[in-house]
């Protein structure tokens, strides 16, 4: 016997309410409840087991016996994508892609499946948005070789996919996306959180259960997160996002979630005619439009993962009309400008108190790092003295309540970087000067206080 009940499940969180609402008391959105019919068997507890598609179960195993070293990463030709991942393609892992509409993230898998299918593995791309031949023509277009190993199959039924599962045997799996995927054992609408909920659930089944890649695109909300219940993000071992405007060519892939590498690795794409191109040097695109002589600019050694960039820090600071102070801040946090202002007014002597400040990264890369803090008070000060600083020179540093600058890490591979970009001096703390290899051409300038520092980069 089962029996049936009705409940309510909010589309953009999964919470989950008996009646209705208009408006979800967990995530406070309006009108995201919709109808789920649920059935419960009350006779036997049978619970899901993991099986694999040879038919066998998995049994407890001593972790002793468990050999780890049978199934190495995959090295693709994207090292941009290896880099976010940790350094390659994990068999068995169940990676998730989210991204706005028309970012690029089936361009980016469809490239990388003809890149796995060039390395000998076979590649089973399921579409639901597409038809084959609409895939067929993205392929030609990016010029992807024909292959014997890459198969495409437009399907949205996960009966029929677990059976092109079993019978092609594929070394990944690609769904795009899992949105339009049904699971026919769910009685719910397809998109609906618990149609993704069990598609998720099946697809992470077959991963771990048969050692099989696969990757999963999810729609995103207007909110910029990935729709659909927050335990999606909790059962995928990897979580990517790809982030940028559309209007401009260049895509940021970020790892969110990765439990086989780093958080903070940041791969670096431009999107031309034939797809996604990789960015050898990302620290190049971000300071080619810098202007000469500009006030309110700085140049920053920021660490992205293992990677340094150099990015340029924009200020603008102007006379309050009103009678609070704005603080505006695109790609670095709007709290750490209020914090670095209070500092520039208790410990520099500027009077900031009546002045809007308005704090850009330009490029349109997101910063969050402390080692920032030093760079964007100079362009801060640079800005209200209306006083340019040295186009030759960079900041590295963090800054503390006291005005002191505080040491960070990773301080030779940012100097490095620097002197490669043809930088003739950079500043920072005193403390990180200890056992550095200073390349040649590179003056480095230990600072203990930002008063130190303002006085260099900002010269009455």
């Amino acid at each position: 016997m089962s029996k049936t009940k009705t409940q309510f499940v909010c589309s953009n969180c999964g919470y989950i309410s008996p009646t209705y609402l208009g408006r979800c008391p967990n995530c406070g959105e309006w009108n995201t409840f919709t109808e789920e019919t649920v059935t419960k068997d009350s006779g036997t507890n049978a619970k899901s087991t993991r099986v694999s598609l040879t038919g066998g179960r998995v049994e407890p195993q001593l972790i002793n016996e468990v050999d780890a070293q049978d199934a190495p990463r995959y090295q693709i030709q994207s090292a941009e994508l290896n880099r976010v991942l940790g350094g390659g393609i994990v068999p068995g892992s169940l990676v998730l892609i989210g991204g706005d509409p028309g970012i690029g993230k089936s361009t980016l898998l469809l490239q990388v499946s003809g890149q796995l299918a060039t390395l000998g593995k076979r590649v089973l791309y399921v579409t639901g948005e597409e038809s084959a031949d609409q895939v067929k023509m993205r392929a030609d277009r990016l010029q992807i070789a024909a292959n014997d190993r890459l198969y495409v199959f437009p399907e949205t039924d996960m009966t029929a996919v677990r059976d092109a599962i079993a019978n092609l045997k594929p070394d990944v799996v690609i769904v795009d996306s899992v949105q339009t995927m049904q699971e026919s054992d769910v009685d719910s609408a397809i998109g609906s959180v618990s149609q993704v909920r069990g598609v998720t659930t099946d697809l992470m089944n077959i991963a771990k259960t048969n050692n099989i890649t696969v990757f999963i695109v999810g729609h995103v909300t207007k909110g910029g997160a990935i729709a659909g219940p927050k335990t999606l993000e909790h059962m995928v071992d990897t979580v990517l996002y790809f982030e940028g405007d559309k209007h401009h060519s260049y895509r940021l892939l970020r790892a969110v979630k990765n439990r086989f590498g780093s958080t903070n690795e940041l791969g670096i794409f431009e999107m031309a005619d034939g797809g996604l191109q990789e960015v050898q040097n990302p620290s190049e695109i971000f300071l080619e439009e810098r202007l000469k002589n500009a006030t309110g600019s700085a140049i920053v050694v920021a660490m992205e993962g293992t990677r340094p960039i150099l990015v340029e820090l924009q200020a603008l600071i102007t006379p309050s009309v009103f009678g609070n102070a704005q603080r505006t801040a695109t790609g670095v946090d709007r709290n750490r400008i209020s914090l670095i202002m209070a500092v520039l007014e208790k410990r520099a002597g500027l009077m900031l108190q009546n002045q809007d400040a308005y704090v850009k990264a330009a490029g349109g890369v997101k910063l969050n790092e402390p080692a920032i803090d030093l760079a964007m008070a100079v362009s801060i000060a640079s800005s209200y003295e209306n006083i340019s600083t040295n186009p030759r020179e960079c900041y590295v540093g963090e800054l503390g309540l006291t005005g002191e600058v505080r040491r960070v890490d990773r301080m030779e591979q940012r100097i490095r970087e620097a002197a490669k970009l043809g930088f003739d001096r950079i500043v920072v703390p005193q403390h990180s000067l200890e056992g550095l290899d200073v390349p040649d051409g590179i003056e480095v300038i230990g600072v203990t206080t930002l008063e130190e520092a303002l006085k260099l980069a900002i010269p009455k």
